[in-house]
């Protein structure tokens, strides 16, 4: 008979809030072939000459406003997810961070020394499709498991951006921020982790859908299976759909630029400057791209966002947390899991 155990695996963090931390974490981040989709040798040289000097510390100090006495924000709501979703399966949980700590490859291990596992049902925690996320870390998985030598049997749960359960429990949580204001409901923004144009395109199965079009994501196509901008819209489609949203009533937009390549459009920063220059007063932003509040979600958008919003004529920016260790979702990762089994 089967037996099963359950891995969860989320992006990753520094293991402190310092620049040394922050070059270790960066270097092996930026050095994934799946993250900058470059050769290794102008990938070494990129972040030696222009990364690695400078944006360790910068990227220290957005950390530094948001660390917590437990750790990492992400590290730490992942691992009360983790503590909860143990209670509702029957399977041994674990879980595991595709850069930093504890890695893919540590938490495998772990589980094979059990003796007892023949199959990992196999979880990243992103809801949509993109080679620098789930591709990644599938493939990071796939790779211990070789080299490792160890018998153990992969699984991975669908993508999850369209999920009726998961769509309408992002409505749920939205909604009661919607519903604060007295005088006039809040502009909603969808602000979705960016992505370089030349990811999608790459993904492209049949070569000539993605973004050759204004309106490629409204036409069937096989690239919608990996297309990360389909699938966003997907989300937002259905998420304003039960709240009852006209179109004026929320925007969307792209967040975490870097480089210097073609990222899908507007960004943040435009969007915010154009609500503001609208007479926009009130936003409440979402980030469905990740489940996990991290520095993202709570130093770029919660903060640095909220400056800019009200800097441009805005009164007021909030963030919308992530689902977190929110016990709707735990439950709804269980009935995700226990087909699977």
């Amino acid at each position: 008979m089967t037996k099963t155990a359950v891995l969860l695996a989320n992006l990753g963090s520094p293991d402190a809030p310092t620049a040394a931390a922050l070059h270790d974490y960066l270097d092996e981040f930026l050095m994934d072939p799946w993250v900058l989709q470059m050769p290794w040798i102008i990938r070494r040289l990129l972040l030696s000459l222009l990364v690695l000097p400078s944006r360790p510390k910068e990227s220290a100090k957005a950390y530094q406003k948001v660390w917590t006495d437990q750790g990492s924000p992400l590290l730490v709501y992942s691992r009360q997810l983790l503590e909860k979703l143990k209670r509702q399966v029957e399977q041994p949980v674990f879980l595991s961070m595709r850069y930093g700590s504890p890695s893919i490859e540590s938490q495998l291990l772990a589980i094979s020394e059990l003796g007892s596992i023949d199959e990992v049902i196999f979880i990243p925690l992103y809801p949509h499709f993109a080679d620098s996320t789930v591709t990644t870390s599938i493939k990071q998985a796939e790779t211990v498991i070789q080299q490792r030598d160890l018998k153990l049997k992969l699984k991975t749960i669908d993508l999850f951006y369209a999920d009726p359960d998961y769509t309408a429990l992002l409505a749920a949580k939205i909604k009661p921020f919607l519903d604060s204001k007295a005088n006039a409901q809040p502009h909603l923004v969808f602000s979705y982790h960016g992505l370089p144009e030349i990811h999608l395109k790459k993904a492209d199965p049949t070569g000539s859908h993605c973004l050759h079009s204004q309106d490629c994501c409204d036409q069937p196509s096989e690239a919608h299976k990996t297309c990360y901008r389909h699938q966003v819209m997907q989300t937002t489609q259905k998420v304003v759909a039960k709240l009852g949203l006209s179109p004026q009533d929320y925007s969307v937009c792209f967040q975490s630029r870097l480089g210097r390549a073609k990222w899908l459009e507007p960004s943040a920063e435009q969007m915010i400057e154009q609500l503001a220059a609208q007479g926009k007063k009130d936003l409440v932003v979402v980030c469905p791209a990740f489940v996990t509040d991290c520095l993202e979600t709570l130093e770029e958008i919660g903060m640095r966002g909220q400056e800019q919003f009200i800097a441009a004529g805005g009164r007021s920016s909030q963030l919308i947390p992530c689902l977190n260790d929110d016990d709707e979702w735990v439950q709804l990762l269980a009935k995700w899991i226990k087909p699977l089994v």
